[in-house]
């Protein structure tokens, strides 16, 4: 049996003032149904939102909602002011079954009493028993607790202010009240922000079992793969609707623009063939003829050249090779100093950095990412011990809250720009235009730009420091997914190094080759993508746990034989002396890294020979840079394994000597 429509929007059109913003959007929307809405900033996506939810008029069309639906509207920014608790503010979304729960209680009053007939308040409360139960108002409590930590509040938080709370704080009461709400149909608008890895891991979980329908307007491609089935694309002032999460999106898109380039050049084809046979005989024998393809083609209807978005033009080049070791960190105390009071964050073990490195940084929100990002590139000075860079290291930093765009009160991109770099001023229009900086868009105040723009100035000014070392932080955030996956294509030819915090998991996917976890304020290193880290944490929670044996007897210490003073890392971090056993297990562990990479490099072979036959120009290219990525870690690994060998002699000649 088909699912029932829920919502019909029919031919929408908005204008502000005189631009209009899109026209003739349409698309309905089933029960159960987890739909994606994409498309770059300004297109009109979240008033597409206000518009369905009723804060917003369009100029033309119309929404129809089923009888009786039920919706909810989650805004991208929630800035309110509420008295309540947060436990208090999320228990609203129960508001009318909290009503007929207080009515039940009346009602039990009133019957205790020998004043009333008793048949008329049986029957009303019977009738509110059935609406409380089926809205699940004996498990309020149990469902507002376990929203509200899954979004990151602990139970000591839940009868904090509101008033006291930060906006981020206050957009996750927001979205816990909306996903409590329960409705037929729910809209979110970058319900993403503000949430940290673990806490989307479990809206993603949340929402793949929650049996309402859901519009989701979200920039973070991993989450709507996971969490939708079908993607409606606001392009240009036009809908288009696909039938499938953004990742296959991709390639029917790209299937439908191919096949729309064809017809149009085909048919312009057409039409300069026919014009030049009315040409050359509308005036002679065959004129009649050629009036008659002039009528063809005065019915034929034009079809519009496919239009394609401007794309951030981001090159990385002209930067000096650096040494081999980039970065290289004793065991620091990471944290920050108010006034007498010192707070420690994060205490790493010894940390290097290698040429060609691409680590991600991962942790939960507040764990002191940022603050050790801004220690290693010496804007905060760290509680205890040092790190130092390596030969001809040069970095360049991309702060999250963009302090390299702070100027004074009239400065512009233009004059930013001029002031960072030697440069004409047609060569600084001509450079900010290569970041969509067109126009008069060059004299905006600083503080008059978008969250987009600004992104997109940071980008620009870390370009021009012709920096090998690359420390970001949450790049991606206010950039739409094309200029992401531009500032991914980028990153993947850049030949130096990178250390970066991204929540974007599609991004860290892409990019990273190795992870700093920051837990327990401590740092674990593990090899590979946040796939990798993730496939890996899954084995471990699936292993049987260990059988308990008898303690074995205990054994006199052996003392280690004499070290060359090399230094490896335990499990947990810790720096230790490396003994002849501990050279083996580091040598085994190159090798088995060898080996996967080498695995790896096969595969990706194997797709490109088949991308080559099919002619697929897309995944040549993406494979090619894959391979060529991969193919420089296996060179790092084979040089980290002749390091661990020369040791390993090292040690084998001490002790025969």
């Amino acid at each position: 049996m088909p699912a029932s429509v829920l919502l019909n929007v029919n031919d929408l059109a908005k204008t502000f003032i005189t631009e209009q913003i899109f026209s003739g959007v349409s698309f309905q929307i089933a029960e159960k149904e987890h739909v994606a809405f994409v498309g770059v900033n300004g297109a009109g996506k979240s008033t597409v939102l206000r518009i369905i939810a009723g804060i917003e008029h369009a100029n033309a069309g119309e929404v129809v909602k089923m009888p009786g639906c039920r919706i909810t509207y989650l805004p991208q920014e929630t800035n309110f002011t509420s008295d309540n608790t947060v436990r208090e503010e999320a228990r609203l979304a129960f508001a009318p079954v909290l009503a007929a729960g207080e009515r039940m209680r009346e009602i039990e009053h009133l019957m205790a009493s020998d004043d009333h007939d008793l048949d008329p308040l049986f029957a009303e409360y019977d009738r509110l028993q059935g609406r409380f139960e089926a809205a699940g108002g004996y498990d309020i409590e149990h469902r507002t607790d376990e929203v509200l930590q899954g979004l990151g509040f602990t139970a000591d938080q839940f009868d904090d202010p509101v008033a006291q709370l930060s906006g981020g704080q206050k957009t996750r009461v927001a979205l816990a009240k909306a996903l409590l709400a329960d409705p037929d149909l729910l809209l979110l608008d970058e319900p993403t922000n503000h949430l940290d890895l673990e806490m989307l891991e479990w809206l993603e979980s949340f929402l793949r079992s929650w049996n309402g329908a859901c519009l989701i307007v979200s920039h973070d491609r991993y989450f709507l793969d996971r969490v939708t089935t079908r993607t409606l694309d606001l392009s240009f002032g036009r809908l288009e609707d696909y039938p499938a999460p953004y990742a296959r999106d991709l390639v029917l898109r790209e299937e439908r623009m191919t096949r729309r380039m064809k017809e149009y050049v085909e048919q312009q084809e057409y039409i300069a063939r026919q014009e030049e046979f009315i040409r050359k005989y509308g005036a002679g024998q065959r004129y009649r003829e050629a009036r008659g393809r002039q009528k063809k083609l005065d019915r034929l209807k034009r079809l519009e050249r496919p239009q394609e978005h401007e794309r951030l033009n981001l090159r990385l080049g002209g930067a000096q090779r650096s040494g081999r070791v980039v970065l290289q960190t004793g065991r620091m105390k990471v944290g920050y100093r108010n006034d007498d009071e010192t707070t420690q964050l994060i205490e790493t073990p010894e940390l290097t950095v290698e040429r060609g490195d691409r680590i991600g940084l991962l942790g939960p929100n507040g764990s002191g990412k940022t603050t050790l990002l801004k220690t290693l590139t010496g804007e905060l000075p760290s509680l205890k011990g040092d790190f130092l860079y390596g030969t001809n290291v040069k970095p360049g930093y991309y702060a999250q809250s963009h302090e390299q765009l702070r100027g004074s009160g009239a400065e512009t991109p233009l004059t930013l720009i001029l002031h960072t770099y030697s440069m004409s001023e047609e060569a600084a229009r001509t450079y900010l235009g290569r970041f969509l900086f067109t126009g008069d868009d060059v004299y905006k105040r600083l503080d008059a730009l978008s969250g987009g723009e600004r992104s997109r100035l940071a980008l620009a000014v870390l370009l021009l420091q012709q920096a090998n070392f690359l420390i970001l932080d949450e790049p991606t955030n206010h950039l739409d997914i094309h200029a992401r996956e531009t500032l991914e294509e980028m990153l993947s030819d850049f030949d130096g190094t990178i250390l970066f915090v991204s929540h974007d998991r599609y991004f860290m996917d892409r990019i990273a080759t190795k992870l700093w976890v920051v837990e327990d304020g401590g740092i674990t290193v593990s090899l590979g993508n946040y796939t990798d880290y993730q496939r890996r944490l899954s084995a471990m929670q699936d292993e049987p746990e260990p059988v308990e044996e008898a303690p074995a007897p205990k054994e006199e210490p052996v003392p280690e034989p004499a070290s060359n003073g090399a230094v490896e890392r335990t499990a947990k971090g810790k720096p230790r002396k490396r003994s002849d056993a501990g050279l083996q297990r580091s040598l085994t562990q190159a090798e088995r890294e060898i080996g996967k990479l080498e695995g790896k490099l096969n595969e990706i072979s194997d797709a490109l020979s088949v991308a080559s036959i099919d002619k697929d120009v897309e995944a040549v290219s993406r494979l090619g840079a894959e391979f060529d990525r991969v193919q420089s870690e296996l060179d790092d690994a084979y040089a980290r394994w002749e390091d661990l060998t020369k040791d390993a002699e090292s040690l084998m000649a001490a002790a025969n000597a």
